[in-house]
């Protein structure tokens, strides 16, 4: 029998494999769907579409820069365990996804799972995901990533932290090459890591940003009894006062430098700059935690072993 797109799509949406795989299964089964379901489930790989429900919060968060400092990559690729995370096999996956990000031309998450896989050309990044969960044996999940080009004048440095609880790609704008960026580089980013700020400096801040938090000090201060007889140019006041410091938090540069002695981030690239002779600043920077903003299912320990004897 002569296998059909129709059929290759049935089957897809039946086990939740890839396209390739479906098609193979049905090859082999001579169309027949019922046995190429069977057949798939032997292979260990429908039992993915199974485990592809379940909530991946844990994982990797990782950074890659060419060899060339061409191309930087941040990816998040999610697991369900921290213990998986841990497995070399997800590490080396991880480590493949986000090179092919870095030669990819996809704008999202899903462009990329319909590519082919640099790795194996025969498979596109889906199959090799679904592959990959059926041999690790959990949910995975290439959840988001992000990718910049180097035309010139800028610099890469990466920084993974907690073995990949939170990765962080920094871009300096310079023209040096010097060994001292790399240092740099990673202090910045240590300083990214822990400090999470939200832009690079207050030129960055968008305006609706700034009216908003604006609109929040203010309910906050009319709200607090300690400024109930204030007149409004005192609340003005205290309001620019509290805007600015938090321009100081949430603003890279103006942050105070962790590593440093009370001077600036914006300072130290001052010192950095003196040392190599050459301007350095920060141009940009990305910063992945892994699981942020992904709703964790809690469980009780006892209903897991429970559900699991069933």
């Amino acid at each position: 029998m002569a296998v059909t797109a129709a059929m290759i799509k049935e089957l897809r949406e039946l086990t939740g494999v890839g396209m390739s795989a479906c098609k193979s299964a049905l090859v082999e089964t001579n169309g027949n769907i019922e046995e190429a379901i069977e057949y798939l489930r032997k292979q260990g790989l429908a039992n993915a579409a199974k485990k592809a429900g379940r909530i991946a919060a844990e994982g990797l968060s990782y950074a890659y820069i060419s060899e060339d400092n061409k191309v930087g990559v941040v990816v998040e690729v999610n697991s369900e365990t921290d213990f998986v995370a841990k497995n070399d096999v997800f590490k080396t996956f991880v480590d493949n996804v986000a090179k092919q990000v870095a030669s990819s031309e996809a704008k999202d998450v899903d462009a990329l799972l319909e590519e082919k896989w640099l790795e194996d050309e025969s498979k596109t990044v889906k199959e090799v995901l679904t592959e990959k969960i059926s041999v690790i044996g959990e949910n995975l999940n290439i959840r988001r990533f992000e990718k910049v080009t180097n035309n010139g004048g800028s610099y890469f440095v990466s920084y993974i932290h907690a073995g990949g609880k939170i990765a962080v790609l920094v871009e300096l704008a310079t023209e040096s090459k010097d060994e001292a960026l790399v240092v740099a580089g990673k202090n910045v980013a240590m300083q990214i890591a822990s400090m999470n700020p939200k832009f690079v400096c207050v030129d960055e801040v968008p305006a609706e940003y700034i009216e908003h938090e604006k609109s929040v000090l203010l309910e906050q201060a009319k709200n607090d009894p300690k400024n109930a007889n204030k007149p409004e140019n005192i609340i003005e006041k205290m309001l620019e006062g509290r805007l600015k410091k938090e321009m100081k938090e949430v603003c890279l540069l103006e942050q105070e430098y962790v590593l440093g002695d009370k001077i600036s981030v914006a300072q130290y690239m001052g010192e950095v700059s003196k040392e190599i002779g050459a301007d350095v600043t920060v141009k940009s920077f990305i910063r992945f935690e892994t699981g942020e903003g992904i709703e964790k299912k809690s469980e009780n320990f006892a209903e897991e072993v429970a559900k699991a004897m069933q």
